[in-house]
């Protein structure tokens, strides 16, 4: 079964998958120009590599591809890289007193590998134990899509997800498992099809082994209806 492969893999991988850093490289720079700035010097960008590549920017299945490129590049699938995106995730008081982990899996995850800018599509599975607060379960998944919208790794997607709930929800007991494809190892290079990137990050209680393997037994459940 393809997920206890999966809890095997975080066993062997330990902490020995945290980056050096959870931020983003971005220039100081990077919004002193507006979004339609940026499409417009994108869209030249494109043209030319299409121009260099030998392609006909007059065919009519091409000529609109350079403006496509830059407007999904800074609308879409980049558009995590502006902080004015972020979403807010409001919280409210834990009336009801709901003391257990509570835990979203499945979470769709379309992101980019910062090195070939290729896809990287997975599942990410998050979790948390309350200290006082909750959080709206659709901004759990709307913070894994704002971290996911920009060039990545898959190491620091997880380890952004876990600090911003962290801050969010004012604990540490925040968890995140994600297992991806990178397209850039399925699709060239090596081709292997089949392999797939499984990283985690646990906070707080999270580090502990019952609470950890508590988490992962969750993930294991079907949740097909």
């Amino acid at each position: 079964m393809k997920i206890d492969k999966i809890l095997n893999e975080i066993d062997e991988i330990g902490e020995a998958h945290a980056s050096s850093s959870a931020d983003t490289p971005l220039r100081d720079d990077a919004f002193e120009i507006s979004d339609l700035e940026k499409i417009e010097l994108i869209k030249q960008d494109v043209n030319n590599i299409m121009n260099t590549l030998g392609l006909d920017l007059n065919d009519d299945s091409l000529k609109g591809t350079p403006q496509r490129v830059a407007k999904m590049f800074v609308n879409e699938i980049f558009s995590g890289l502006d902080p004015k995106r972020k979403p807010k995730a409001s919280t409210f008081d834990n009336k009801y007193k709901y003391g257990e982990m509570l835990v979203e899996k499945n979470i769709t995850v379309y992101s980019t590998c910062e090195h070939h800018l290729l896809p990287i599509v997975g599942k990410a599975h998050v979790a948390y134990i309350s200290k006082g607060s909750v959080v709206g379960l659709s901004k759990m998944n709307r913070i894994v899509d704002y971290f996911a919208k920009r060039p990545q790794v898959q190491e620091r997607l997880t380890m952004q997800i876990v600090q911003e709930l962290q801050h969010v929800l004012g604990t540490k007991d925040v968890a995140c498992v994600i297992d991806a494809k990178h397209l850039c190892v399925n699709s060239r290079g090596i081709r292997d099809i089949e392999s797939s990137t499984v990283t985690s990050e646990f906070g707080g209680a999270f580090k502990e082994k019952e609470v950890k393997r508590e988490f992962l037994d969750y993930i294991k459940l079907d949740t097909s209806f």
